[in-house]
């Protein structure tokens, strides 16, 4: 019966530990910003520059909300804020070229740059090798 309960109670605290350190490294500023830098960084990659143009707003949207937004337990706050300035600084940059109508390479070019910056982030920032 003992050795019953104790697995048991090892089972919980497996269960607890693997729920606490997934809402850890879950980010949900991170994850609307992602939603727009996919849609608008993959068919950037195919040439096509179209939702770019379109969501070059909400692109700079989501940065700023990230940015502004605390940085949850699970990543470093220390090297995460830096480069979210950074980001924050490209999409700006990426938004008024758009808005400038420059070109297609120009904007794939800044996109790019936005999109490696974004995996920085995702690469350095995490405490949890994520």
């Amino acid at each position: 019966m003992k050795k019953v309960k104790a697995l048991f109670i090892m089972i919980v605290l497996f269960l607890t530990t693997s729920s606490v350190y997934s809402q850890e490294a879950k980010w949900q500023q991170m994850e609307d910003f992602h939603a727009v830098m996919s849609v608008t960084f993959h068919p950037a990659e195919d040439d096509n520059l179209q939702p770019l143009k379109e969501k070059s707003g909400d692109l700079l949207k989501t940065a700023t909300a990230w940015q502004k937004g605390p940085v949850p337990q699970g990543y470093n706050a220390a090297v995460t804020k830096p480069i979210l300035k950074r980001l924050v600084k490209q999409c700006n940059i990426i938004n008024k070229a758009v808005t400038a109508g420059k070109s297609d390479a120009e904007l794939k070019k800044l996109i790019t740059e936005g999109h490696d910056i974004f995996h920085e982030i995702k690469e350095k920032c995490s405490n949890m090798g994520h």
